[in-house]
């Protein structure tokens, strides 16, 4: 993962790249707003980490100058700002997320993670599998020309395993994927989704794996 982090508290930038490092990302430190459209005109980044008190133009005018010149990216706002209003602002501006400083490094980079797969998912538009077939803009799976019926979380974790064919994804990562799932949910409600998942997309020659303590694998069924 490819990350723009935006942040004028040196020592703080630094810490923070280098913990993204350690996981093998790529991360640049960019001190101040103003070159950030810039950037991601020539670079493909996977996110952007935004602080709000920057010096010259601050985060939000930096995060609306990125979105006027019609960049998707996902953005997570980091800064001390905590009053309500400040959230919002960042979130009615276009960001994605929104974490408070202090905050703990693990956390950051689990929203990081979750970000950048949320916006693979919109990127991809047509996934086809054997005779499974997921329209991403749509939101709707076909089995041949018929229509399978899905939740809306049934949804979210059938486009992103069709997108990851063949890998074995961890349970945690499909969790971090749908919207308001508790992270103490137990391992049974998951289990539950993808027990009704499996019965609705095998029709059409593909086989959902649960791997035991491992997590779930999509693949084309052995006589597809």
């Amino acid at each position: 993962m490819h990350v723009l982090l935006v942040e004028d508290d040196l020592p703080l930038a630094e810490s923070v790249a280098g913990a993204m490092r350690a996981q093998g990302w790529r991360a640049d430190i960019s001190s101040r707003g103003e070159p950030v459209p810039a950037s991601l005109r020539q670079d493909a980044y996977d996110v952007l980490v935004l602080d709000i008190g920057l010096p010259g133009i601050d985060g939000l005018e930096t995060l609306r100058r990125v979105r006027e010149q019609g960049s998707t990216l996902p953005v997570l706002m980091l800064t001390a700002r905590d009053a309500v209003g400040d959230r919002v602002r960042g979130l009615e501006g276009g960001a994605d997320d929104y974490l408070v400083k202090p905050f703990a490094l693990d956390e950051l980079l689990a929203r990081l993670r979750a970000l950048a797969r949320r916006h693979e998912l919109r990127r991809s538009q047509t996934l086809v599998l054997s005779a499974l077939r997921f329209d991403a803009v749509a939101r709707r799976a076909y089995v041949g020309e018929q229509p399978v019926p899905l939740s809306a979380r049934e949804c979210i974790v059938l486009q992103y395993m069709m997108l990851k064919t063949g890998q074995l994804l961890p349970r945690e990562q499909l969790t971090g994927l749908i919207p308001g799932w508790e992270p103490g949910a137990s391992d049974n409600a998951l289990e539950l989704l993808m027990s009704r998942l499996r019965a609705k997309v095998e029709p059409a020659g593909v086989r959902l794996r649960t791997v035991r303590g491992l997590g779930y694998l999509l693949e084309p069924a052995a006589d597809a």
